[in-house]
């Protein structure tokens, strides 16, 4: 069969974007890593599906696959294109959608001037909730790594993130540490690993190195998790404007008991059609 399917990027964080509620197939695990190969696939950071929703309250269904082919809880970029997408595809009319994911419901909203405000939930701090190994919640934990000494804050977004303060974003070694940081045995499902850069109070530089894809140019959800983190360190205050490879994104989170917002692009990159076997 030959699938439909439409290339969106956020901030560069690139997409394949399927429709299933108008079109029916199903995705196996070497399926997606085939598509995913930027020389013999479509190539892409995540898989981004439409389906529709089991919860009546929901608009649709949101499911995120990696390149490896695993699926994950969360992607803030890909939500935003996922709105745009439903919205221009003319599969739902409503410029606030609510969404059910595998990290639990997003509201999404398409701004006037094209962006997509995200509601992305509060941030979750408990090391149960990350997951993460430890005997209770600090802002700061030990975590010894590839031969160095390391204090990271740990946070859920919906999916589980690691951060590292560093002096200069440039110069952090995210391919090393951020590998070693995915995979370290304390994260029983793996982590995203967020290099944070302090600029001032209210703007930080971060690159960060997704789990099962490796350091993507923007990661919405890790834009997130670096703010929660800073604010939580009393290094940062709302709004922050986060600069990452691909762009900038707007952080908003006005107390610990509020919900995160946050604001960005979302473009279409090209229509095309895939062979499915």
């Amino acid at each position: 069969m030959l699938l439909q399917f439409t290339k969106m990027q956020g901030l560069g964080n690139d997409f394949m974007m399927i429709d299933l509620v108008t079109q029916r197939a199903r995705l196996e695990t070497e399926q997606i890593r085939q598509l995913a190969d930027r020389h013999f696939g479509v190539g892409f950071d995540q898989l981004l599906t439409v389906e529709p929703p089991r919860d009546p309250e929901m608009d649709f269904r949101y499911r995120i696959y990696n390149a490896d082919g695993s699926e994950v809880e969360n992607c803030g970029n890909g939500a935003r294109c996922f709105a745009r997408f439903v919205y221009d595809q003319r599969l739902t009319h409503k410029r606030e959608i609510r969404v059910e994911t595998q990290g639990g419901p997003l509201t999404l909203m398409i701004e006037e001037d094209g962006r997509v405000r995200v509601d992305m939930g509060k941030p979750r701090f408990e090391p149960v909730e990350v997951p993460f190994s430890a005997e209770q919640d600090l802002p700061l934990h030990a975590l010894d790594v590839d031969g160095e000494h390391l204090e990271i804050g740990v946070v859920s977004m919906g999916n589980p993130h690691a951060l590292l303060r560093v002096d200069d974003v440039d110069a952090a070694p995210v391919a090393r540490l951020g590998s070693a940081i995915e995979r370290h045995p304390r994260f029983p499902r793996r982590v995203n690993a967020g290099f944070m850069q302090v600029v001032t109070r209210q703007e930080i530089r971060l690159r960060v190195f997704e789990r099962g894809v490796g350091e993507t140019l923007a990661c919405g959800t890790g834009a997130c998790a670096a703010v929660a983190n800073g604010i939580r360190w009393g290094l940062l205050e709302s709004p922050v404007e986060v600069e990452l490879p691909g762009g900038r994104l707007t952080i908003e989170w006005s107390d610990k008991d509020a919900t995160m917002f946050m604001t960005g692009p979302a473009l279409k990159v090209f229509d095309g059609r895939v062979p499915l076997s």
